[in-house]
């Protein structure tokens, strides 16, 4: 399991970043990988100036893949101009169930919390 982060410039247009977004995506496909999770982080400020821009469209990236895979996505995001900063790091094993365990758990409290209220709710009109 693979994670890519990378940030694209966003003085483009929703339609160009969601197209360089789609790019990387079927960059991944074709060569044999899995999108198990795409997370749009939205546009944010960056720490420093890169390319003197002050912001950035964050983007995160969970596929399976071979090694190779990885080769050719680094080569693509480097040749493409809209992306102005990218990581691509394996996912630790204990770190992808830490992460999974972490989501269940918030997910339950979820679940929880709406029955909660729902009681509660049930209480004060009666």
């Amino acid at each position: 399991m693979y994670e890519t982060t990378f940030i694209v410039n966003a003085s483009l247009d929703d339609q160009q970043i969601e197209a360089t977004i789609a790019k990387v995506v079927d960059t991944i496909e074709k060569n044999g990988g899995q999108i198990d999770a795409l997370e749009r982080m939205g546009r944010k400020r960056l720490a420093y100036a890169i390319n003197k821009k002050n912001n950035g469209f964050y983007v995160s990236i969970e596929f399976l893949g071979h090694g190779g895979l990885i080769g050719q996505l680094e080569r693509f995001i480097q040749l493409d101009e809209n992306i102005i900063r990218h990581l691509t790091a394996v996912v630790d094993k204990k770190a992808l169930e830490s992460r999974r365990s972490s989501a269940a758990q918030v997910q339950l409290e979820k679940d929880q919390g709406g029955a909660t209220q729902g009681s509660e709710t049930e209480k004060k009109s009666s």
